[in-house]
C-alpha cells in the first residue's frame, strides 16, 4: 500500500508527471486512515524535506480536505457530517477512485481553481497565515501573525485563526454557522474557554479570529503509543478545567455538540481550554434571541461517532447530557488510555451489551459517578455536569494508601496523640498537680526516654517524582551513601535556590548536591524533548571550544564532541534566538554524521559558522542515536516546533526499538554579543 509520504517520494525521485503524481495521491489517500491533521503533518514535513512546486502543494492539501470528510471511520476523532437521522456518510466512490464530491443537499464539487488559503498567505492585508496547527469538522486552523499588532510593538502579536473548509463553503448555511459560532463563542468568556475575537470574510474565503494557544491538543497525548492512562491525581486537572468549561456553557444554555479529546487543548502553562463550539446548539433560547430560529448549526449533522451519544447518533434534540457522554469517555480515556467501549458508536455498543470496566485504582464514589456519565440512557444519565465535577471530584475519601495503610496511620496517630498527652500530663504535674490528685513520687513523673529516631532511606524512588514535578527542567539525580545529587538544566524562572528549597523537603535528603545550569525560558521545550534521554555520566558530551560561552560577533562557532561507547549516530543543532534550529550536522555539505565509540572530534574549526545577530542567550544540543535520526538531511534551517515534533516522534520509536539507553544528550548553553564598536 503506497502512502502519502512515499507518494510525494516516489514523484520527487522518478520526475513523474503532474497528472501521474495526483494519480498517486489520489489511490493513497482512498486506502489510508491515518487522521487528517496527521496526514497535514505529513505533507508539511515532506515539503520540508524537499518542497513540491507551490501548486502540487496546495493541490494535495486540497486533496487531503477533501478527503477528510469523505473516507472517516467509525474510529475516526474527526468531526463527521450526517446526512439522516443516524447514517453516516460512507463513501460511494470506488477505492481506487479520489473522491470528488458528497452525496445529499450538501453537494460540492472541488477543483483545483476554488480559493484556497494555504500556509504564506496574507487574510484582508493584515493576518499572515504562518503555520497550520488543525483541522476540524468545519475549518482549518492557522497560527497567523496579525500585522496590526506587529506594527503596534505587540508582544503577543499570533492569534489563530479559523477558515471555513472549502466542503462547507459549499453549503449555502454554512456561513450563517461561522458567523453564529463567532457570535456564541464570543459570549462564553471563561478561562477554560478558548477566547473567540471576531469574524470576515476575504473574498469567498471565511475565517473565524481567535486567542492563539500555545501547547497540545488532548486528542496528542492520548494517541500516543506509549500513553496507557494518567493516575487519578493527574488526570484530575484537566478534568476539572474540561468540567468547568463544559458546565459554564450549559448555565448559558448551550451545548458543545462536538465534545472530544481533539477540542481539548492544553497549553504550554498548563492551562485547559475548550475550542470549538461550532456546531454547539441553543437548548435554551431566550425570547430575545429570535434569530436562534432561522438557523440551526445543528442542521449540518456533524459528530463524532466514538464521543457521540446514543440521543445525538440518533439526530434528538441536544441535551447537556449528551456533552456529560462525552466528558465521561474522554475522562475515561485519560484514566486508562483507552476508549471505554473500544470507540465503538455508543448506539453499536449499547446494541451490544458493552460495559466499560473499572479504572484501576479508582474510587468507589468516583467509578460511580464516572460510570453514570456514560448511561446509554439520558434518564440514567448523571444529570449536569456540575454534580459530576462534584461527585468525581471529590477527594476527601481518596488516598494513595491502601485500606490497611489508613487503618495503621490512624492507629499510628493516635499513639502518637497518647505519647504525647501522656508527656504533657506529667511535665504540668510536676509543675502544678490538678485539684484532688495525690501527688505522684518524681521518679514515677519522670517522661520516658525518647525512641531513637531512625532515618528515613533515601532512594531515587522517593527522588523521582519530584524530579519530575519542576518544571521547564531536565534534571538526573544519583544517590550515594544516603547522600543525593542532582544535576541537569532548569528554567530560570524556577531557579536553582527553589530547586534546593524543594529537594530539601523530600524526606530523607538533607544539603543536597545541585549542579544545574541554569537557562532561559524559551528552552523548555527542547528541555522536554531531552529530559527522557538525560543521564548520569553523559555518556555523549558537547563544548565550545576552550569551554568559552561568551561569544561575540564575528567570531567562529566551533564544538568538541565525544560519542557514546557504541557506534552512533550524530546530531548537532543550534536553537537560534529566532525560534528557528540550524543543523550543523548533518546537513547538505556534511553528510557523513556516523561515529565510531568513544569518538573525539572538533566541528567548524574551519570557520564553517560565525556568530551574528539576533544576539543573546542561545542552546546548541547534540543527540547521539543508534541509527539514522531521519532518512533524508533536512533542510539547513527550520521553524523549532516543527523539528521538535518530528524528533520526539523519531525517538519515542527509538528506544521503544533499541532502548533508551542507546539515545545520549548533551547541550551547551551560550551567549552571543555584538562586536563593541
Amino acid at each position: 500500500m503506497t502512502s502519502l509520504a512515499q507518494a510525494i517520494r516516489t514523484f520527487q525521485s522518478s520526475g513523474a508527471s503532474r497528472d501521474e503524481f495526483l494519480i498517486l495521491v489520489d489511490n493513497a489517500l482512498s486506502v489510508d486512515d491515518t487522521s487528517t491533521g496527521r496526514l497535514l503533518e505529513i505533507l508539511r514535513e515532506e515539503q520540508a524535506r524537499t518542497p513540491l512546486p507551490a501548486d502540487l502543494y496546495a493541490a494535495v492539501h486540497r486533496r487531503i480536505e477533501q478527503a477528510a470528510l469523505a473516507s472517516h471511520g467509525a474510529n475516526s476523532d474527526e468531526t463527521r457530517l450526517q446526512t439522516s437521522p443516524g447514517v453516516l456518510q460512507q463513501r460511494s466512490t470506488p477505492p481506487s477512485q479520489p473522491p470528488s464530491s458528497f452525496s445529499s443537499a450538501r453537494d460540492y464539487v472541488m477543483s483545483d481553481t476554488d480559493p484556497v488559503k494555504e500556509v504564506g498567505d496574507t487574510l484582508n492585508g493584515r493576518f499572515v497565515l504562518e503555520e497550520c496547527i488543525g483541522v476540524g469538522g468545519m475549518g482549518t486552523v492557522y497560527k497567523a501573525l496579525d500585522l496590526r499588532k506587529l506594527e503596534a510593538s505587540d508582544r503577543r502579536p499570533y492569534i489563530a485563526i479559523k477558515v471555513l473548509n472549502l466542503q462547507f463553503r459549499g453549503n449555502p448555511k454554512s456561513l450563517i454557522a461561522l458567523q453564529r459560532e463567532a457570535k456564541k463563542a464570543q459570549t462564553l468568556g471563561h478561562r477554560n474557554i478558548v477566547t473567540v475575537y471576531d469574524f470576515d470574510r476575504d473574498g469567498p474565503v471565511v475565517y473565524l479570529t481567535m486567542e492563539y494557544l500555545s501547547g497540545k491538543p488532548l486528542s496528542r497525548i492520548l494517541r500516543a503509543p506509549e500513553f496507557k492512562g494518567m493516575p487519578y491525581a493527574e488526570a484530575l486537572p484537566i478534568f476539572k478545567g474540561m468540567a468547568n468549561a463544559l458546565a459554564y456553557a450549559h448555565e448559558r444554555g448551550f451545548v458543545h455538540c462536538d465534545f472530544k479529546p481533539a477540542n481539548v487543548f492544553l497549553t504550554d502553562t498548563a492551562e485547559v481550554k475548550v475550542i470549538d463550539f461550532g456546531i454547539a446548539r441553543v437548548f435554551q433560547r431566550p425570547e430575545e434571541e429570535t434569530d436562534a430560529t432561522i438557523f440551526d448549526p445543528g442542521s449540518l449533522g456533524a459528530l463524532t461517532p466514538a464521543y457521540a451519544s446514543p440521543e445525538m447518533l440518533e439526530h434528538r434534540e441536544p441535551d447537556p447530557r449528551d456533552d456529560i457522554y462525552a466528558l465521561g469517555c474522554t475522562t475515561y480515556e485519560l484514566l486508562t488510555g483507552r476508549h471505554p467501549f473500544d470507540r465503538v458508536p455508543a448506539t453499536q455498543a449499547r446494541g451490544s451489551g458493552l460495559k466499560p470496566q473499572r479504572p484501576d485504582g479508582l474510587g468507589t464514589r468516583q467509578w460511580r459517578a464516572l460510570r453514570t456519565s456514560l448511561a446509554f440512557e439520558r434518564d440514567a444519565r448523571m444529570p449536569t455536569v456540575t454534580q459530576f465535577l462534584q461527585e468525581f471530584g471529590d477527594t476527601q475519601t481518596r488516598s494513595g494508601m491502601s485500606g490497611a495503610a489508613v487503618k495503621a496511620a490512624v492507629s499510628a496517630g493516635v499513639l502518637a496523640v497518647v505519647a504525647a498527652g501522656g508527656y504533657f500530663y506529667a511535665s504540668s504535674h510536676r509543675s502544678a498537680p490538678p485539684e484532688n490528685v495525690a501527688a505522684v513520687p518524681e521518679k514515677v513523673a519522670e517522661a520516658p526516654a525518647p525512641m531513637p529516631v531512625v532515618p528515613t532511606p533515601l532512594s531515587l524512588t522517593t527522588v523521582a517524582p519530584v524530579l519530575a514535578s519542576v518544571p521547564c527542567s531536565a534534571l538526573v539525580a544519583s544517590v550515594q551513601d544516603q547522600a543525593l545529587s542532582v544535576s541537569g538544566y532548569i528554567g530560570r524562572s524556577y531557579g536553582t535556590q527553589k530547586l534546593r528549597t524543594t529537594l530539601n523537603q523530600i524526606p530523607g535528603v538533607s544539603n543536597p548536591g545541585v549542579q544545574v545550569q541554569e537557562v532561559d525560558d524559551d528552552k523548555c521545550d527542547m528541555l522536554k524533548l531531552i529530559a527522557p534521554y538525560l543521564t548520569t555520566g553523559r555518556p555523549a558530551s558537547i563544548q565550545t571550544r576552550n569551554h568559552n560561552t561568551q561569544l561575540t560577533e564575528g567570531q567562529p562557532l566551533v564544538v568538541q564532541i565525544t560519542t557514546p561507547p557504541y557506534d552512533s549516530w550524530v546530531n548537532i543543532d543550534y536553537y537560534q534566538l529566532d525560534g528557528s534550529v540550524v543543523h550543523l550536522l548533518p546537513n547538505a555539505r556534511s553528510k557523513d554524521n556516523q561515529a565510531p565509540p568513544n569518538y573525539a572530534a572538533t566541528i567548524g574549526s574551519g570557520g564553517d559558522w560565525i556568530v551574528s545577530k539576533p544576539f543573546g542567550s542561545e542552546m546548541i544540543v547534540l543527540l547521539a542515536t543508534p541509527a539514522a535520526l531521519f532518512d533524508t538531511i533536512r533542510p539547513e534551517s527550520e521553524p523549532r516546533a516543527d523539528y521538535l515534533r518530528a524528533v520526539e516522534k523519531r525517538l519515542v520509536d527509538m528506544a521503544n526499538k533499541y532502548g533508551r539507553d542507546k539515545i545520549a544528550v548533551d547541550l551547551v548553553q551560550i551567549d552571543t554579543h555584538p562586536r563593541k564598536q
